[in-house]
């Protein structure tokens, strides 16, 4: 019997607006690894976004993850296959049980907003979900989506 498996990436952009204070954003990418296609539960995965800021008291940050520009909404979002060809769904979540999508607010999504400490950095988990049993060839799957930070 032949498993295929593949390495998946969801790949971020990050923009943030002109503020008072001075705030700094990474993210890590959530890598899904290899995806089989015969399984029968879904591939999680996490990423990050990780904000700091030097200003007190400290500002409220938002971070809100746009929509797929592969499948044009929030659910499900779609990463593409590097010939172009096959489409897998997915979705990232701001909580562990994968129940609320992230996204800008809109269409039944929700955004994250936290309290940054002065020079201390707030890690918001990105939750990633493929759900199983999709039936898309063997490569090499990704998407580039935009998360706006404001504060």
């Amino acid at each position: 019997m032949n498993i295929f498996r593949f390495t998946l990436a969801v790949l971020f952009v990050f923009f943030s607006a002109t503020a008072m204070a001075a705030c700094n954003v990474s993210a890590t990418a959530v890598n899904f690894g290899s995806y089989d296609v015969f399984l029968t539960v879904p591939t999680d995965s996490t990423g990050t976004i990780t904000v700091t800021c030097d200003e007190a008291p400290p500002p409220n940050v938002a971070a809100a993850i746009g929509q797929s520009p592969n499948s044009g909404s929030f659910n499900p979002r779609k990463l593409m296959s590097g010939s172009g060809t096959d489409l897998l769904s997915y979705n990232l979540y701001i909580d562990s049980a994968r129940t609320s999508i992230w996204g800008d607010g809109t269409a039944g999504t929700s955004t994250v907003v936290k309290k940054v400490t002065k020079n201390k950095p707030e890690i918001l988990t990105i939750y990633g979900r493929i759900q199983e049993s999709q039936d898309v060839s063997a490569g090499l799957y990704s998407e580039t989506l935009t998360a706006t930070i404001t504060w």
